[in-house]
């Protein structure tokens, strides 16, 4: 059996980190808050597509939009919320403007390492907005209830569930008032997910 050719000195390992169009170089495996541009995530996020684009309509549903709609649901679940905690939930899904939304299935099957470059994704950007890392557990089960509520109105007008289906694996959206869902396109999307974090962050000393 031949034995494999050793590895040249010149060799480098694979390029971890992504060039930001604000000319950041954010590196996946350890985020750095200096290099997370809050323009750069609202870029990304207005064109990923939410459901791996199986949506209906022209335009793909986007993350920005679907951030949007979660920080929302979660004022209406807990009104005189802090602004800080506004702020968390539009930003729930920041990670994925560099590593994309993987649907749930595929998180499954990718395990812990994906996980932890999530969450290294998300402490950093965290710590960029004057946000915890690491966010208290009553907060997170907060948005996660907003973010499910979302996903379930989602499913049954865009992605083509029943709702049966998509109580099964959203739960029935408790506290939060139906809203009819339309998407907008990436640069509307960007722009409005930009104003409401403007807004919320200007006011997190106030």
């Amino acid at each position: 059996m031949k034995s494999l050719p050793a590895r040249k000195k010149t060799d480098q390992a694979p390029r971890a980190w992504q060039r930001m169009l604000s000319g950041r170089r954010l590196d996946l495996l350890d985020p750095a808050p200096i290099d997370v541009e809050i323009e750069d995530i609202a870029h990304g996020l207005a064109r990923v597509a939410r459901w791996n684009g199986q949506t209906m309509g022209d335009l793909p549903f986007n993350v920005a939009q679907h951030s949007l709609i979660v920080e929302e649901f979660c004022g209406a679940l807990k009104p005189g919320w802090p602004v800080k905690w506004k702020l968390a939930a539009l930003l729930h899904d920041a990670p994925e403007f560099v590593i994309g939304d993987m649907i749930s299935p595929f998180k499954a099957q990718l395990g812990g390492q994906y996980k932890v470059i999530e969450k290294r994704l998300a402490q950093a950007i965290h710590l960029r907005f004057t946000l915890p890392a690491d966010l208290p557990e009553t907060v997170e089960k907060t948005i996660k209830r907003a973010d499910q509520a979302s996903a379930y109105f989602e499913a049954i007008q865009l992605a083509g569930f029943q709702p049966a289906e998509a109580r099964q694996f959203f739960g029935a959206p408790r506290g939060i008032t139906a809203i009819e869902l339309k998407a907008m396109s990436a640069v509307e999307a960007q722009e409005k997910y930009l104003a409401r974090f403007t807004t919320l962050f200007q006011s997190l000393d106030g």
